[in-house]
């Protein structure tokens, strides 16, 4: 099967992330994948060496006229792939390869939908006019799903979570074992965000919080640029093409937003068994079962005691470390997401 992602971004995120997993485990199944978005970005390096990269050199994250070369280009890659199946990551990209390739081979998946519900609504009746203009919608959480149906998007609509490869089962030499480790074996509780640094995931908050935790170390990965005058007790490690792989060090997941789809961090957090603080938006509480707290982003004595509830009570932090692992391996394995992604990829080719 020739199979078609189309990503707008290639900067490292939850729904690049998805890409790459999909892509590495097609390929390994005999599958012909290529995978099309923008010319720079982490994830081009991160793809199966037998993924056929194709750099769309007009794509950007903004709308402009330049859209119209950007249609012009998937056009003609698709005349020259003939793919089986086009799999669209991503609300602009969803409505631009809505508008130029056929529906009949067409999977969407919207990696949020509150980014168009709530963020960018004026958006929204474009994607209803839409919504009969491929063969599958899929939304990547519950959450997502009922609003989904609240605004009439509803024929064609499946749940498939996201899901990740078991890294924790690998021991992998990084970098972080002269970082973080370092820190770790001072007694110190390590705190760990891996998020891009975006207005909409709250690094504002999040360095309110560890100005009321100053005995914590707080980190964040994922940040391009520099940011001065932080408190002292957070590091900023940058953009890191394995970050999960510093959760083998961290004591805790904190993911505080104003909206999320179902985040692959805090996934990648169940994987390494870390008790998880997260903001209760988007489809975050189907990731939590006795296994971490739910914060709002508005009550900041709430999130400082909910992290030292946890990391101050022994028992409970064991609990939530092993619960987390029994959500991953039950719900959110890269084997689950992949085959209900080819019961779709089959349909469509029927």
């Amino acid at each position: 099967m020739k199979i078609l992602h189309v990503i707008t971004l290639a900067e490292l995120g939850g729904a690049q992330s998805v890409v790459i997993n999909l892509a590495r485990k097609s390929i390994e199944q005999n599958h012909e994948v290529f995978v099309a978005s923008s010319s720079h970005g982490e994830m081009w390096n991160l793809l199966h060496k037998d993924a056929v990269q194709i750099k769309l050199k007009n794509l950007k994250h903004s709308i402009g006229i330049d859209d119209i070369l950007v249609v012009k280009e998937l056009v003609d890659i698709y005349k020259k792939i003939k793919p089986d199946v086009v799999h669209l990551h991503s609300s602009k990209i969803g409505i631009l390869g809505r508008l130029c390739f056929p529906k009949s081979k067409i999977v969407y998946t919207i990696h949020g939908f509150d980014s168009i519900r709530l963020r960018y609504r004026k958006f929204l009746p474009l994607e209803k006019a839409l919504k009969r203009k491929c063969r599958a919608i899929v939304s990547v959480s519950q959450y997502d799903t009922v609003n989904l149906l609240n605004e009439k998007i509803k024929d064609n609509v499946y749940l498939v979570r996201n899901g990740i490869e078991d890294f924790a089962v690998r021991d992998l030499e990084t970098e972080s074992e002269n970082i973080l480790s370092k820190i770790k074996n001072t007694g110190k509780k390590i705190i760990l965000s891996i998020s891009r640094l975006a207005p909409p995931k709250r690094f504002d908050l999040f360095c309110k919080v560890a100005d009321k935790l100053p005995d914590y170390q707080f980190v964040w990965i994922g940040n391009k640029e520099k940011i001065s005058e932080i408190p002292e007790n957070v590091m900023m490690m940058g953009e890191k093409e394995n970050a999960h792989e510093y959760y083998k060090y961290a004591d805790l997941a904190l993911l505080l937003s104003d909206y999320e789809g179902l985040p692959m961090s805090l996934i990648e957090a169940l994987c390494y068994s870390k008790p998880i603080v997260a903001s209760n938006v988007g489809g975050i509480s189907e990731l939590l079962d006795e296994n971490g707290l739910l914060v709002s982003n508005e009550n900041l004595p709430e999130i400082v005691n909910s992290i030292t509830f946890i990391l101050a009570n022994q028992n409970i932090y064991e609990k939530f470390a092993e619960n987390s692992r029994q959500i991953f391996e039950s719900k959110f394995t890269i084997g689950k997401m992949y085959n209900k992604y080819m019961d779709l990829y089959m349909y469509n080719t029927k």
